[in-house]
């Protein structure tokens, strides 16, 4: 399997959620030889999650190009916080959603959360875990307008972990 190209992934977990919510994810990924930054922006939505989440990870100093991977609620804030990092010169890989709401222009509207004209200008990928199935949500959804879209998806099944799962997709973008 080919490694993935130079560059960070930055783990978002869900607003009014920590960085805890990942789990083993990060380090189990740093195993494969991925660079991951996970901020931690526990107590923040919408526009101050992404501010918070910026700040963050300009904190860290990541290598570019930076992969945006987010799970849950915050996969339609990837735009705004992609809009930051590519203000401050840091070049935006690609994008995963795991698990995750996809952004939807009416956001910007709804919630005041930026959405840039021209996203997405990097390749999206969606996963869906099988964890996500043990209770009713609406990313079976998701995973289908991913589909339309002709993004790279995965409907991740055991024995194969969500690391690899993930790591697979990473190398599809």
């Amino acid at each position: 399997m080919p490694a993935m190209t130079p560059g960070t992934l930055v783990l978002l977990h869900e607003p009014n959620a920590t960085a805890a919510a990942w789990g083993d994810l990060p380090e189990a990924l740093r195993s494969y030889g991925v660079h991951v930054i996970t901020p931690d922006v526990p107590d923040a939505t919408g526009p101050r999650y992404i501010a918070r989440a910026s700040l963050t990870i300009t904190a860290t100093d990541p290598e570019p190009p930076l992969t945006l991977a987010a799970h849950g609620t915050a996969g339609p804030l990837l735009p705004g916080i992609a809009l930051a990092q590519r203000a401050a010169h840091r070049p935006i890989a690609g994008y995963v959603f795991i698990d995750a709401d996809l952004p939807r222009p009416q956001d910007q509207t709804e919630n005041d959360l930026p959405m840039p004209p021209d996203w997405p200008e990097a390749p999206c990928a969606y996963l869906r875990t099988h964890r996500d199935r043990s209770a009713p949500t609406n990313h079976d959804q998701a995973l289908r307008e991913a589909r339309l879209r002709t993004w790279p998806t995965t409907d991740q099944e055991p024995p194969t972990t969500i690391p690899q799962a993930l790591r697979n997709l990473l190398t599809a973008l």
